[in-house]
């Protein structure tokens, strides 16, 4: 593992994919501008598909050849993860990515290991840590700001909370960020967790939560790499270099 370029771990899909002239090929899926931002933030980047021996062992295994981590976007996760019924808008489970991300999150934890977990890799996050998920966001809001439209990234505001390394990242002020969500962390949920909140929505979702007691462990509900802010990529790939140099 290098100091000068930490190696960080990028979760993705395993999916059916068309590519002229393949049909329907089983391909490792994500979107490119994970990488690029990474890549612009001085790492060498691994992308993890699911694995079929997902398990805290093997993720352990995996991690320990990394220097951070960043839980990406992705589908909805099972509500039976904790232990909830399917709302009706559920997307169809995805139990490779649960099973194997939230061995991820878990593995993660104890090896205190620099983590960015981005929409959906913050509900995992916050699952793995005994959080809770609104599973529908117009039905608590009123609204479907934070998704309007399918397959289009939406903007609003979120405010980071003062005192936060959120804030100390990207500063106290509102930020215009990229959103694609119907669900979210019920905030009510995370006490006992070791997170707490650091960013929020006028309207009361939570946007950013992050582990006070680890060196760098944040994740956002928005979607940093469909925008041109590196700042969220550049302080994890920081952190990871210093643990990196740290041995």
């Amino acid at each position: 593992m290098g100091v000068d370029r930490p190696v960080i771990g990028v979760s993705c899909y395993v999916e059916d994919v068309d590519r002229a002239p393949w049909v329907a090929q089983r391909s490792a899926v994500l979107p490119h501008g994970y990488v690029d931002h990474l890549e612009r933030a001085g790492a060498l980047v691994v992308v993890l598909p699911p694995r079929p021996d997902a398990d805290d062992q093997v993720a352990a295994t995996v991690l320990a050849r990394l220097d951070g981590l960043v839980i990406a976007g992705g589908a909805d996760v099972e509500a039976a993860r904790y232990g909830a019924p399917p709302h009706v808008t559920s997307q169809d489970p995805r139990p490779d990515r649960d099973a194997w991300e939230l061995a991820l999150a878990r593995m993660s934890w104890t090896a205190r290991m620099p983590v960015l977990g981005i929409c959906r890799g913050m509900q995992v996050m916050a699952v793995a840590g005994g959080a809770a998920l609104d599973q529908h966001l117009p039905d608590v809001v009123g609204t479907d700001e934070h998704c309007p439209a399918p397959g289009v990234h939406a903007h609003h505001l979120v405010t980071p909370v003062s005192g936060t390394r959120v804030a100390g990242i990207l500063g106290d002020g509102p930020l215009d960020v990229p959103t694609y969500h119907h669900q979210a962390v019920r905030p009510s949920s995370l006490e006992g967790t070791g997170y707490r909140a650091a960013a929020w929505h006028a309207d009361g979702t939570l946007e950013a939560m992050e582990d006070p007691a680890a060196p760098f462990r944040v994740a956002v509900q928005w979607h940093p790499e469909a925008g041109a802010d590196p700042r969220l990529f550049a302080a994890l790939v920081e952190s990871a270099r210093q643990g990196a140099a740290r041995g």
